[in-house]
């Protein structure tokens, strides 16, 4: 039985849907439902049906910073990547969860508009980058966000200012409170192109010789501890092109842990706790997760 019938446009639903298909690290389990709304109306509509069915209800952009664990995901999954529209005015962009915040920090050099250069290397979405105030190169998303529209657990609309949206590193109100983000407003200013275009050209290259961007990856795995690198830490040890089934520690970037051959969640799980006790025996340093785990 379809619950979603005659609400969401079939297309657009999909029913054991293997999500390693949609997730940059290429692992995963199957969704029991998967949903890739266009438009707030839907997003609310899907909100209401799990609530009204008591389904569990989760919500993925583009997958970038996620590992999704090999028994799937139960209940409904809300695929955010359709939902990817822009508009820009005078000095601001207001961007839908699903757009690439790399797409949003190129249009915004169209426009000549700086302040989001930092986010030019950033793979995933704006939704993603604001769950996680991702950054890169001295830069992040509370430095530029204006406000956030979200819906709530329970199918409320809110707008949310930037002050209140608790930012802290790869860390916001929308990850504690588990807020669905419809769209963010960035509040830019007017620059050169030419120095744009020159800086998202140099953190591009920055970016591309020193991640190891040809092999699926969920991006760099540990949360920087205080006072140390992880990727250091985990040279240091000599743990780079340790592998466990089909993951491997990046030879090019030890942050990054990358699926060489068909690696399961598993791997990638066994991966990461191998590394976390070397490091604490080897250190006394504790390493903390990045990447977030979905499913079971």
């Amino acid at each position: 039985m379809n619950i979603f019938e005659h609400q969401i446009p079939l297309e657009k639903v999909k029913f054991n849907e293997p999500l390693k298909n949609h997730t940059f690290i290429k692992i995963g389990g199957n969704a029991d439902i998967l949903i890739h709304p266009t438009t707030i109306d839907e997003i609310t509509k899907i909100v209401e049906i799990a609530n009204l069915h008591q389904l569990p209800l989760t919500v993925i952009g583009k997958g970038s910073n996620v590992i999704i664990k090999d028994g799937g995901i139960r209940g409904v999954t809300i695929s955010l990547s359709h939902f990817d529209q822009i508009k820009v005015s005078e000095d601001s962009m207001i961007a839908q969860s699903g757009v690439d915040i790399i797409d949003v920090s190129r249009l915004a050099l169209e426009h000549n508009l700086t302040g989001l250069e930092f986010a030019c290397g950033i793979p995933g979405s704006t939704g993603g980058a604001l769950y996680m105030n991702a950054g890169a190169y001295g830069g992040q998303i509370a430095d530029v966000v204006e406000r956030a529209t979200v819906i709530t657990k329970d199918g409320a609309v809110l707008e949310i200012p930037r002050e209140e949206m608790k930012f802290g590193y790869r860390n916001s109100l929308f990850k504690m409170d588990h807020y669905i983000i419809l769209e963010a407003e960035f509040g830019l200013k007017k620059g050169n192109k030419e120095d744009i275009a020159s800086k998202m050209k140099e953190l591009t290259f920055l970016r591309e010789s020193k991640q190891p961007l040809e092999f699926p990856s969920c991006g760099s795995v540990f949360k920087r501890p205080e006072g140390y690198f992880a990727g250091k830490l985990i040279q240091d040890c000599n743990l780079q092109g340790t592998r466990i089934g089909g993951a491997e520690i990046s030879m090019k970037h030890a942050g990054f842990i990358v699926n060489v051959d068909h690696a399961t969640a598993q791997d990638y799980m066994d991966l990461i706790q191998f590394i976390q006790k070397k490091v604490y025996d080897t250190f006394q340093v504790e390493l903390e997760t990045e990447v977030i785990f979905l499913g079971e």
